[in-house]
């Protein structure tokens, strides 16, 4: 483990919005089977937002506070807010972190953003603690939050495997040396991996410097994600996603001192049932000591929070567990970090 001061996580807090959209209504928009919804892409049902409410940093604030109140925490004693969310956000060319800090009262605290799309926890953790190990800052409120379902085209067969995109947010407080009284886990080392030959693998065709917005790229419906080529990421995505997604969790874990054996509990992306089995399968976890987010989807770099809070809920998490948090976000890179669990 890194030299330094202890770094704890003190407050959890979470926000859906109340609108919901069911793997049926999913399957009638986009001609999929509803089985093939339900089962095989693991669409229960997933939250979605009114288009003119929950917006990204609307749902950061209401997390935000949620967590800060676990805490105990006020805003103005915060040093740091980052945002690790969706670029996907209210306006363009702008920071949400800063918006959250004002909107919350944390006026003492500088702002900034991180982005490492649906790998952001983990990610966002590790640069964090770092900080706060070194004494750069002394608390932290991380916030994320998404909305991209409002990108995808369920028309867009070649755009399928963004259908599970949900909305939510999520937000953590980290600490350095917080009393033990005060200290839901401990967080210890994490890990991360980047393969760039996927960087344009998935993407929104106009809206950036390549391809300006224009009445032509409105009109011709360019503005929603989309995969050029469908079938050739999934066959090159086939051969490394697996490996890495272990990679990253055995060099975490190694390094906080820890095995697959140790896991307690492990707060995964969603993604299609058979895969979310194969790496519980994998890493050595019980269906008991996981959460499959069929009733969320995937929401960005909010998942691993989301399936936390589950498992605390369903008792599924208790003290002295090690959670590991992983990730995966297009790009690609994969992410882990671990969590001694110290109040449940």
């Amino acid at each position: 483990m890194a030299e330094g001061r202890t770094v704890g996580l003190t407050g959890l807090g979470t926000y859906v919005p109340e609108e919901v959209l069911t793997g049926e209504e999913i399957a009638e928009s986009s001609g999929i089977p509803e089985e093939v919804v339900v089962e095989k892409m693991g669409m229960r049902e997933k939250r979605v937002c009114p288009p003119d409410d929950d917006h990204v940093s609307d749902m950061c604030v209401a997390a935000g506070r949620n967590a800060l109140s676990d805490a105990g925490v006020d805003a103005d004693d915060l040093d740091l807010v980052l945002f690790h969310g969706s670029e996907y956000k209210d306006h363009v060319v702008w920071s949400a972190a800063a918006d959250v800090a004002e909107r919350l009262g944390a006026d003492d605290a500088y702002a900034h953003e991180s982005y490492a799309l649906c790998a952001g926890a983990p990610i966002a953790i590790r640069h964090t603690a770092a900080q706060l190990r070194v004494g750069d800052v002394d608390r932290a409120l991380l916030v994320t939050a998404s909305r991209e379902e409002g990108l995808v085209d369920y028309a867009d067969e070649d755009a399928s495997f963004m259908f599970n995109f949900g909305s939510g947010a999520a937000a953590t407080v980290l600490e350095a040396d917080p009393a033990d009284a005060r200290t839901r886990a401990v967080v210890r080392e994490s890990a991360a991996t980047t393969d760039g030959s996927f960087s344009r693998d998935v993407v929104m065709p106009a809206g950036g410097s390549v391809r300006p917005p224009s009445h032509e790229t409105v009109d011709g419906g360019e503005h929603t994600l989309t995969v050029p080529d469908p079938e050739g990421m999934k066959e090159r995505l086939a051969e490394v996603s697996a490996p890495s997604f272990l990679a990253v969790a055995d060099d975490a874990l190694a390094d906080s001192g820890y095995d697959r054996d140790d896991i307690d509990y492990l707060a995964l992306t969603h993604m299609k049932r058979s895969f979310h089995e194969y790496l519980c399968g994998e890493l050595g976890v019980d269906e008991d000591e996981s959460y499959y987010l069929d009733d969320y989807g995937h929401v960005q770099s909010a998942d691993q929070a989301l399936a936390l809070r589950e498992g605390l809920d369903r008792d599924r998490v208790a003290d002295g567990d090690v959670v590991l948090f992983l990730a995966a976000g297009t790009g690609y890179t994969w992410a882990a970090t671990v969590l001694e669990w110290a109040d449940s």
